[in-house]
């Protein structure tokens, strides 16, 4: 009887670079009119069609940002483009291209690329967002993906990070904290698999955590919400790094101070049970632990019976004098505690 034999891996060596990027991106379709010239010309052409441009840039590095112990590929890629689509979504624009880079080691064949950008076009697919270039370079260590997202949107309907005023209402989207217990969830499996490769991770029940760590959705459903609900943000952030991170950045460029009430802050039953499952405080997750991609924002209190009782939303507070500074409401009294930014940051020590 014959052995099953391993499929033979191509060197990204055989294709060269110019190659490569041939092989990873001819599949890719064009879908929106602005772009104009897409790759195979030295830099695209895409054309704004009177709106404004709104640029963001994201690197992800082996090690920091991802651990491949545990994250698919495939996965990886995905979350490579959302991750720069939500800062779009975050200034009320319309994600419309992405370019994608890559410095890759010589330990990954052509068909580990293959996932990654498989992940990619799933999420051009998802999010109607259109491949325009990028390179690719080798690395003498990890791997390390850098996205460029681009958005499209009129001038009027922007929104910044500096337009909160006293008195507005602090809102956030869905639910927070998951993607931190997601990760807590496969630190540990992987920490097991280490010590004994023989035992089985225990994964079952804990889908949903899992998937907002390793498949995270960008909230770009969220301004079509708001138009028909006929709401402007008055201030907009995503929540990337932790909520507690992001109401500071909210304060510190609209000069105002946040009363967050931590009864408010919506967690999902799973991340609860988590966190209790951890010995954490499900609250401290939401505000420190960060990548939950939901949008945080503020709006006129005018604007409050028109979203109040709307399932996509959560008032958690309301903005106050820059002088009161930024104190989160303890559940079940009246005591304040300051908050502070303990979420993700790549440069503190671990």
């Amino acid at each position: 009887m014959l052995e099953d034999k391993k499929p033979q891996l191509t060197p990204i060596s055989e294709l060269g670079e110019f190659g490569l990027i041939k092989h990873l991106t001819e599949n890719f379709p064009i879908k929106n009119s602005s772009t104009e010239r897409s790759i195979g010309d030295d830099a695209a052409i895409i054309n704004p069609e009177g709106k404004k441009i709104v640029i963001t840039s994201d690197v992800l590095a082996e090690g920091v940002h991802f651990n491949l112990g545990y994250v698919p590929l495939k996965h990886l890629g995905y979350k490579a483009v959302v991750v720069n689509l939500s800062d779009i979504a975050a200034m009320n624009a319309v994600p419309t291209q992405i370019l994608v880079s890559m410095a890759v080691s010589n330990r990954f064949p052509v068909e580990a690329l293959d996932e990654i950008y498989d992940g990619i076009y799933r999420a051009c697919e998802k999010y109607n967002v259109d491949l325009v270039g990028g390179d690719t370079t080798s690395s003498t260590s990890g791997l390390v993906i850098t996205i460029t997202a681009i958005g499209l949107e009129n001038s009027e309907n922007l929104v910044t990070r500096n337009g909160a005023n006293t008195n507005d209402l602090l809102v956030v989207t869905g639910d927070l904290g998951g993607a931190y217990m997601g990760l807590q969830i496969l630190e540990r499996e992987h920490s097991v698999y280490l010590a004994n490769p023989n035992m089985q991770p225990e994964m079952e029940g804990y889908d949903y955590i899992l998937e907002r760590q390793l498949k995270p959705e960008a909230r770009t459903d969220i301004k079509k919400t708001l138009e028909e609900l006929d709401i402007k943000p008055t201030s907009m952030i995503d929540v990337s790094d932790g909520l507690a991170s992001e109401i500071l950045h909210l304060s510190d460029q609209s000069k105002v101070g946040f009363r967050l009430y931590e009864e408010k802050i919506p967690l999902d039953t799973l991340t609860i049970t988590t966190a209790d499952e951890f010995n954490l405080n499900p609250a401290m997750c939401a505000l420190s632990g960060g990548e939950d991609y939901e949008l945080l924002f503020t709006i006129s209190p005018n604007d409050y019976e028109k979203l109040r009782n709307h399932p996509d939303f959560t008032v958690i507070g309301h903005a106050v004098d820059l002088e009161q500074g930024n104190f989160m409401v303890l559940r079940g009294s009246n005591e304040l505690a300051q908050i502070t930014a303990q979420g993700w940051d790549a440069f503190l020590k671990k």
